[in-house]
C-alpha cells in the first residue's frame, strides 16, 4: 500500500500563491494516477485536479486557469501550484493515488485507493 505525505499548506492572502507537494512511498509511482481533492469545513470532499499515468491533466471548473498539477516520476512527487488564491479555496487539501483497475472516474474519491493526511490551506480576505 502506497503511503502519501502532503506538505506546503499555510496561510496566504487573497491573490497569493502556494505550492503543495505530495510524496509517495512506492517503487511503482509511475503506475498511479494522482489527484488532489479538498474539503472545507461543513462541506464534502471535492475534486480539484488530477494527472494521469500518461501525464494528462484535468481540473475542476473552480480552479481551472489558476491551479496547475504536475508530477515528477523520478522524485515520486505530485505538485499543485496554486495561484490567485481566493478565500473560497480555504480547505484541507488531500492527495490521492489510484491505479487500474479503476472502479470510478478520476473526479470521484473511489478512483483513488490511497490518501494522504491532508494539509491546511487558508486564504485570508
Amino acid at each position: 500500500q502506497v503511503v502519501l505525505v502532503e506538505s506546503g499548506g499555510g496561510l496566504v492572502q487573497t491573490g497569493g500563491s502556494l505550492r503543495l507537494s505530495c510524496v509517495a512511498s512506492t517503487r511503482t509511482f509511475s503506475g498511479y494516477a494522482m489527484g488532489w481533492f479538498r474539503q472545507a469545513p461543513g462541506k464534502n470532499r471535492e475534486f480539484v485536479a488530477s494527472v494521469s499515468r500518461a501525464n494528462g491533466t484535468q481540473y475542476s471548473n473552480s480552479v481551472k486557469g489558476r491551479f496547475t498539477i504536475s508530477r515528477d516520476n523520478e522524485k515520486n512527487t505530485v505538485n499543485l501550484q496554486m495561484n490567485n488564491l481566493k478565500p473560497d479555496d480555504t480547505a484541507v487539501y488531500y492527495c490521492g493515488a489510484g491505479r487500474p483497475p479503476y472502479t470510478a472516474y478520476y473526479y470521484q474519491e473511489d478512483f483513488y485507493s490511497a490518501w494522504g493526511q491532508g494539509t491546511q490551506v487558508t486564504v485570508s480576505s
